[in-house]
């Protein structure tokens, strides 16, 4: 934080007046907030995310190509597009591309394995088991635990609506 930064945020701490306080801070706020393009900015998620997509439907293709069958071909591409995601985490490429892209990086499958492995290689540091082995969960965790629950919770409703001919 610059000298001239601690000075104008000194200066809003240190007022007495509430209402003045509070706009100063506002002001603040505004001036130091960057400046974004909403419509800019989908247009960098979608381009992103449709990148992405393609490479997905380019392997599969290739997949079916090589001679695997059409579902076999769509696991191979699930399997690659992680591989390449957590490769691109570790090498420090795929922050970029989400800095660019911002949530089109996030939808497809390489969003969830990068927020698996980003914790993992952040904290590797700390040793195998206290920084990877804690850490790997961080953010999926909750994703894979919720998941897990709301299938079993979909699957009891499905099976009782079954069980009395509603289905």
């Amino acid at each position: 934080m610059s000298n001239q930064n601690k000075k104008s945020v000194q200066g809003i701490v240190n007022e007495q007046n509430t209402t003045a306080r509070n706009e100063k801070y506002n002001k603040y706020v505004k001036e130091v907030t960057p400046k974004t393009s909403l419509i800019k900015n989908m247009a960098k998620a979608f381009l992103m995310g449709g990148i992405i997509c393609i490479i997905g439907q380019f392997l599969i293709n290739y997949y079916i190509y090589l001679g695997a069958e059409k579902e076999t071909a769509k696991l191979y591409n699930t399997v690659t597009l992680v591989f390449f995601a957590i490769l691109l985490t570790g090498c420090g490429i795929y922050q970029k591309l989400a800095k660019f892209g911002g949530a089109g990086t996030l939808v497809p499958i390489t969003g969830f394995a990068n927020s698996v492995a980003a914790p993992a290689i952040e904290y590797k540091k700390e040793g195998q088991i206290f920084g990877i082995g804690c850490k790997i969960f961080t953010i999926a965790g909750p994703v894979i635990l919720y998941g897990i629950f709301i299938s079993w919770l979909l699957g009891l409703i499905y099976y009782l609506l079954k069980s009395f001919h509603f289905v």
